[in-house]
This record gives C-alpha cells, structure tokens and sequence, in this order.
C-alpha cells in the first residue's frame, strides 16, 4: 500500500475484515487484501474506481449511479448511528457472497481519503441462518420468527395426539397448511387426508358431502355414496370454515363427534369411522356460542386442542424468508423462479401490515412477477395498496393503507419500518408514504 497507508498496510492486510478507502469523489483510494478477496478483483484492477462500480447490483450502488444519498454515508450526514447494510455480492467468476457494509468517516486531516468503508463476510453466517430456516419449517409452513416457532411446536406437540384441534385465525394466516402438516407428522400420515370447505356447499349437499346417502336418499341419488367422513377412515378431515355450518348439520355433526360413527342419509345403520377431526374457522366461537349462532356442546367438543394462526403482522421477521419462498415458486412454472427481491422492495414489504395476511403477500408477488421483467423486483413493481398510492390523492389518502387505530399500534408499525430501513428515516418514510417531516412529527408526537 502507498504512503500514508504503508504504516499501516500489515495490520489492515491481517484483519478479516475487508477495508477500503475512499476519496471525496467516492473513488477507491486503497484497499487491504481481505477486501480484494471477498471482491475477487486485484488490488491493482480495482484502485482508482468508483465505489458503485465495486458493489454493481446492490442497493447502495444504484442509489449512487441514481445521485442519491449514499445509503451508508448519508447516516453520518444526518448525525444518525452508523447504519450496516447487508448486500450480495456478484463476483467476476460467478460467486456471490454477502457481506455486511457500514462506513466510518476520516479525519478531515487525512490528505487523500475521508471514507473508510468496513466489509464482513457473513456467507458463513447467512447460510446457517438457512439451515435453521429449513427447521423452521413444518410441510408449507415458512418461518422462523418467535410467534412461528411457537405455532410450529404446538403443531407438533397437537401431531402426537389423537385429540380434536380447533385451528382459529384470520383469513390468509395457513390455517389448512397447518392441518395438512398436522396430519403429516402424525401416526396417521400414511392414511387419507381430507379437506371439506364447509362453506362451499348448501347444507343438504353438506349433509351428503359429510356422512353420505343412500340410494333413492333425495332426488337425483341414484347410487349409494360414502361421505367425507368415511373416505377419512384412519386418516385425518379438515372441515374448513366449520363456522359456517348450519344448526341442523351442528347436531348431526356432534353425534359423529361423541359416537365416532356415522349415518348416511336415507339409511339408520351406524359406520363406524375412525378419523382425527380438525376444524379450521376465522370466526369467533365463542362469541357466536354467546349469540346463540353455534352450539356450546359442540364448541367444547371442538376446542379441546385449541391453536391460534398468528397474523402476518405479528411476525415481521419472517417477510423476507416468507416472500422469496412465494416468490421462487410463483417463478418456477414461467421459468423465473432467480427472480429476487430488491433491499427496497423488502423495506416496503416489511412495513406493509398485511391485512389478507400470506394470502394478500402471495398475490402481491404474483403481481410483481407479471409487472417485472428483470431479475429483481424493485418497489415500482408491488401493488399500488402495497406501496404509495398518488401524491394526488394528498397525505391522507397517502398513508391511509397502513394506519392503525390506536397509538400503540401506529409506534409499532412506524417502529417496524424503521427497523426493517436499518434506522434509514428517509427510507422508512418513504416506505410508510408519508414525507420525511411527517414521520418526524409521529416519532415525537409517540415519544420516540
């Protein structure tokens, strides 16, 4: 390394840490060789270039090209805490490896650079963080945040039991992934698992859909024919939307539940069934028990295990794992499945409070496939409801999408923007649709 790095060039070559140096223009200056080798450019090729030109693809780079803020030091300008940055790096033989930013400013003495920038590899790391992702996972369920590791273990603690489970949670949240992975870590998983969507049928076909008819039952039966609950025989049923079900098929349903046989319609000759029942609903039971719209009974002989899908907006954590998951399958059929997000679109995504849940995120990434032709999904690509709807329609309309009712909850969502912006103000309010002054006055106005 040149004067006046020379001193210094053993103790910066022994770090592992990679360091660079940049100028005012933001040119590299000098670079120690743990830098050149997490780059996989020599010294020689890489000094006297610009610092986008090293980090091509990353978000900071575009910004830079874009004569934006740079993402790392825009932090020090504001005399906010340095912020890291965690970006993949496409090197010149075809690796990637991801390496967290953040930089340190010189003392204005310091004749040729004013700008250390830090790198560490964190591909070790990034892959362990895969490998518990990966156990994170039951069937189709994706997370590894506090409130999914704690649906994962009651489902698996609920798979060892025979025992009734009663799956409560808003729409979108995965409630029949979770009986399917129920079922498939139980004694059972090699018998039939069933799905009815109680919903879908008026209750005479219900009734038939469920425990069956004889031939001659009613009008147009002209075959005997086994239910739902049959065909479940030594395997698991879901009955999806079992708030839905009428009082007359209540009664008949808590029959099958208390004498686990069945009666087909138009016949009095009890079947035996051996199945393990799971309920799935996104009502409130107990409040229709309450209101007289479905039975005590039959509420109680549902809800002996009783477990509760968490909301998306409950675990923000696992957004990004959750959505390049969607996004890779949604991308495999058109061939698109390396179709990545951008650091942007994930600050959007994470700050979004989901109101459809996995649902709504799924066909926000569906969406982005079709308006994205590239390899990464930038904002521009997301739903108009997902990101920031016209300046026109005013500061109101702008942020009406995300805001919640009560105080507590607006610091929470503007507190997750935050985090998910690493503490970028700009990026968080952009994020939030709302302008830089505006989040300022809410931070204030909640005491942060």
């Amino acid at each position: 390394m040149g004067s006046p790095f020379a001193l210094f060039a053993p103790f910066l070559n022994a770090l592992e840490e990679g360091v660079l140096f940049l100028d005012r223009e933001r040119r590299l200056v000098e670079i120690n060789r743990a830098a050149t080798e997490m780059l996989g450019e020599e010294r020689e090729r890489v000094v006297g270039r610009l610092c986008p030109s090293l980090f091509k693809g990353t978000a900071c780079a575009r910004a830079c090209l874009k004569r934006k803020d740079c993402t790392l030091l825009s932090s020090h300008e504001r005399e906010t805490p340095t912020q890291t940055l965690d970006v993949t790096l496409e090197r010149s033989e075809g690796s990637r490896l991801t390496v967290r930013m953040w930089a340190i400013l010189l003392p204005e003495a310091e004749p040729e650079a004013c700008v250390a920038v830090i790198l560490r590899d964190r591909t070790r790391e990034v892959l362990l963080e895969e490998e518990v992702s990966e156990r994170m996972r039951l069937g189709k369920l994706v997370g590894h945040g506090p409130a999914m590791r704690a649906l994962i273990r009651e489902l698996l603690r609920a798979a060892q039991s025979d025992a009734t489970v009663l799956l409560q949670g808003e729409s979108g949240t995965g409630k029949e992934l979770a009986a399917r992975a129920l079922h498939e870590n139980s004694q059972r998983q090699r018998g039939p698992y069933i799905r009815v969507h109680c919903a879908a049928f008026p209750e005479h076909l219900l009734e038939s859909e469920l425990f069956g008819h004889a031939r001659g039952a009613f009008t147009g039966a002209e075959s005997a024919r086994m239910g739902r609950f049959e065909a479940a025989h030594g395997g698991t049923i879901l009955l999806d939307e079992i708030g839905e079900i009428s009082p007359a098929i209540q009664v008949k349903l808590l029959r099958v539940l208390q004498e686990r046989e069945v009666e087909r319609l138009g016949e009095n000759v009890p079947r035996p069934v051996d199945v393990r029942v799971v309920a799935a609903t996104n009502r409130d039971l107990r409040a229709m028990v309450r209101a007289g719209d479905f039975r005590e009974d039959l509420y109680y002989r549902l809800n002996v295990l009783p477990i509760r899908m968490p909301a998306l907006r409950e675990r923000p954590e696992d957004v990004p794992l959750l959505a390049q998951t969607l996004l890779e399958n949604f991308g495999k059929p058109s061939g698109r499945e390396r179709v990545r997000l951008s650091e942007e679109a994930l600050v959007v995504l994470q700050a979004y409070v989901w109101p459809g849940n996995v649902r709504e995120l799924g066909n926000a990434l569906e969406y982005a496939l079709v308006h994205g032709d590239g390899e990464w999904i930038l904002p521009r690509h997301l739903p108009a409801e997902v990101t920031v709807p016209a300046d026109a329609r005013g500061e109101e309309a702008r942020t009406r999408y995300y805001r919640p009712s009560h105080m507590e909850e607006e610091r929470t969502v503007i507190l997750r923007a935050l985090q998910a912006a690493g503490g970028n103000k700009v990026a968080a309010a952009k994020a939030l649709g709302m302008s830089r002054t505006t989040l300022w006055k809410r931070l204030k106005r909640l005491g942060e």
